[in-house]
């Protein structure tokens, strides 16, 4: 008796687990649903990457990872500059951030400047990215790219808009332990201070931008 009844504890507490992460996964989706999320849209949070402590402290911003998303056959993706650049399931990439911490933000007048023939071409633009290795580096070219450059020259090329203004390396906040290590292990005693650079707070803090989520 006491077997049969510890068997069915065991079961409901593997079906109850097994129904949170299925509830999680679809709670995600109609929160997205019921906010009107639309394609083209920037979505930031805070990586759980080796390098977002130092991307925190020398920006001062909590947001350290962002991507733009897109529907595709009814889903939600997040086109973002990992390793390579690729498509990802935005529920995913929800779940790979610190708490399942994020923000969407979109254009002043998304409507009238986002059009169908915009967003097109932002996803061609896009399309040359994807495959690309990540840009560990920060440097400004198209050979490898990081997250918040592969959504600023995909907005300025499609839309004639800069979210967020570009500024040098040096423009940062060096000073701390953590930051001059990463920069060490990256750069040796060779620091480009003068490498132009966007970061995901430049973005985040554009007053172009407005939050939906």
């Amino acid at each position: 008796m006491k077997r049969k009844t510890l068997l069915i504890i065991i079961n409901l507490l593997i079906f109850g687990t097994l129904y949170y992460f299925y509830s999680q996964s679809h709670t995600t989706e109609k929160k997205i649903e019921n906010n009107e999320i639309q394609n083209g849209n920037i979505i930031f949070q805070t990586s759980k990457s080796s390098q977002s402590k130092a991307i925190q402290l020398a920006t001062k911003s909590k947001y350290s990872h962002m991507g733009i998303i897109y529907e595709k056959d009814g889903k939600y993706f997040v086109y973002e500059a990992i390793q390579p650049v690729q498509l990802t399931p935005l529920s995913k990439w929800i779940k790979r951030g610190e708490k399942e911490h994020y923000v969407i933000k979109r254009l002043k007048n998304a409507d009238k400047i986002v059009t169908p023939s915009v967003l097109s071409k932002m996803k061609q633009i896009g399309q040359q990215f994807k495959g690309k290795p990540y840009d560990i580096y920060f440097e400004w070219s198209n050979d490898r790219i990081y997250c918040s450059e592969l959504v600023w020259k995909i907005y300025k090329e499609a839309t004639g808009i800069e979210i967020g203004a570009l500024e040098a390396l040096s423009d940062f906040d060096l000073s701390h332990k953590a930051v001059q290590a990463k920069m060490k292990e990256r750069y040796g005693d060779n620091i480009p201070l003068n490498e132009k650079v966007i970061s995901p707070a430049a973005m985040f803090n554009s007053d172009k931008l407005v939050t939906i989520e």
